[in-house]
């Protein structure tokens, strides 16, 4: 995107952005103690690290018990069933950590990607952390975690033994994942809310492609205000990420191991024996660089704190079903976002009527439906180019500030969620996204300072 009048219209092109954060390098040597140096967020660092850290290794501790609670926020665990028999758990964090005035709080919903659960959001202090600056900041959140998770594993007939368990993509996670995940807190809360969705981790973009593909097909728009993708994912032919487009041309269709005999493999655990033996082989081809995983597969992440990514891959690994991963293999080899393909026109036409799988039309999302995308130069997951295709998507959003575009240079795929100034260069301006989407209340209404409407993006 280096020419200007390539952008989406409502994209304005900012000046370089440069980190808020005294004493953090730019140059990779540096790169090892660049965090050293973090603020206030850090004054409790080690011991609320080692709280963090114990409380997860108790294997009975839910997200309340290990990670909320324990910081000083209120904490609620629901059950939801979807449509198709999973059992899912979400989890509230009702108010602030001060508790806040009472009356209705504005409900918004954060929505992991593949490989990852919930926890991925909490990983930091609270004043690094998504739900903790939402909470603080007067909204009442709600944290999903998706079938086949840590916390999200059962189903009311099927086992995670069973092969049927797993037989999913992100197909319905968009029919009836989030269906019901945003219908719970739609019947809870009496009101609309806003969603927030992140892709991340091995060609992911659970967080960020179920939601686009549901609203594609006119599914929760009467219940959505707006919706914030991090780092959207729709389009993945410009993904540049070795380990990312090796994974991609590796899982072409359904895979067999001989350490389960003839059987289909149908449960991915990326710490198991499957996910271990697949990373190696995939490491092991030419040009693919694991020596440093994460930013191999993400991007160079310009502002991670090394603890943080420590507890990520030490506890946010999660287990997926095959067929997402062969979907999204689907998706970077065609380069069209279209339902699963099964492999056969007799098995398409059997689930679809048709020999072929139908595709999402993204540029069915109605017009009206606010929408706050935010991508970094860094990514190499959510290419900036394949960005550009979907906001061509999305070029008939109606009002500019109905499409607010943020491209963030130094940002890579894991910064939007983990970064230790993420609050300075994201969550504050998607707060502000959020309040003026709202249908505020004469007298209940806030300051918005970092929107604009004659400029379509925040700054």
């Amino acid at each position: 995107m280096s020419n200007q009048s390539n952008h989406h219209p409502c994209y304005n092109p900012f000046p370089p952005f440069r980190l808020p954060l005294s004493g953090i390098a730019s140059d990779a040597s540096s790169s090892i103690e660049r965090i050293s140096i973090i603020t206030r967020g850090e004054l409790a660092g080690a011991h609320g690290r080692r709280q963090l850290v114990q409380s997860l290794e108790a294997a009975d501790d839910g997200v309340c018990t290990a990670v909320v609670s324990p910081r000083g926020y209120e904490c609620r665990e629901y059950e939801v069933k979807t449509q198709d028999g999973y059992i899912l758990t979400m989890h509230r964090i009702p108010q602030g950590r001060g508790g806040g005035s009472a009356g209705k709080r504005q409900p918004v919903l954060l929505q992991h990607g593949v490989l990852s659960d919930g926890l991925t959001w909490l990983l930091n202090p609270p004043q690094q952390s998504l739900p903790f600056v939402l909470a603080d900041n007067g909204f009442d959140v709600w944290i999903t975690h998706g079938r086949g998770t840590r916390w999200s594993r059962r189903h009311e007939s099927l086992k995670t033994s069973d092969t049927a368990y797993w037989a999913w993509s992100w197909d319905e996670l968009a029919s009836y994942d989030l269906p019901a995940t945003v219908g719970f807190v739609f019947r809870k809360t009496g009101q609309k809310l806003h969603y927030v969705g992140h892709s991340m981790t091995l060609d992911d973009a659970t967080g960020t492609l179920t939601a686009l593909s549901a609203f594609s097909e006119g599914k929760l728009v009467d219940k959505i205000k707006s919706a914030a993708l991090l780092t959207p994912v729709a389009y993945l032919t410009s993904m540049t990420t070795t380990i990312g487009r090796a994974a991609a041309s590796a899982f072409a269709g359904e895979v067999r191991t001989t350490n389960v005999g003839s059987a289909w493999v149908a449960e991915f655990d990326p710490k198991g024996a499957v996910g271990t033996k697949f990373l190696e082989s995939v490491c092991a081809m030419p040009g693919v660089n694991c020596y440093d995983l994460m930013a191999s597969l993400t991007g160079p992440n310009c502002c991670l704190n090394d603890s943080t990514v420590d507890k990520y891959l030490k506890y946010e690994l999660q287990p997926t079903s095959v067929r997402t991963l062969v979907h999204f293999s689907q998706t970077f080899r065609r380069g069209v976002i279209t339902k699963y393909d099964h492999g056969s026109s007799t098995a398409n036409m059997a689930a679809y009527g048709q020999s072929s799988p139908p595709e999402y039309h993204l540029s069915n999302i109605p017009h009206h439906l606010p929408l706050l995308l935010c991508y970094g130069g860094g990514d190499m997951l959510s290419d900036v180019k394949d960005v550009q295709l979907l906001l061509n998507d999305l070029s008939n959003h109606d009002a500019a500030d109905k499409l607010v575009a943020r491209l963030v240079k130094e940002y890579a795929h894991l910064d939007f969620v983990m970064g230790v100034n993420a609050k300075q260069v994201v969550y504050d301006g998607l707060i502000a996204f959020f309040d003026k989407h709202n249908s505020c209340t004469k007298g209940d209404e806030r300051e918005i300072n970092h929107i604009s409407p004659y400029n379509k993006s925040y700054v």
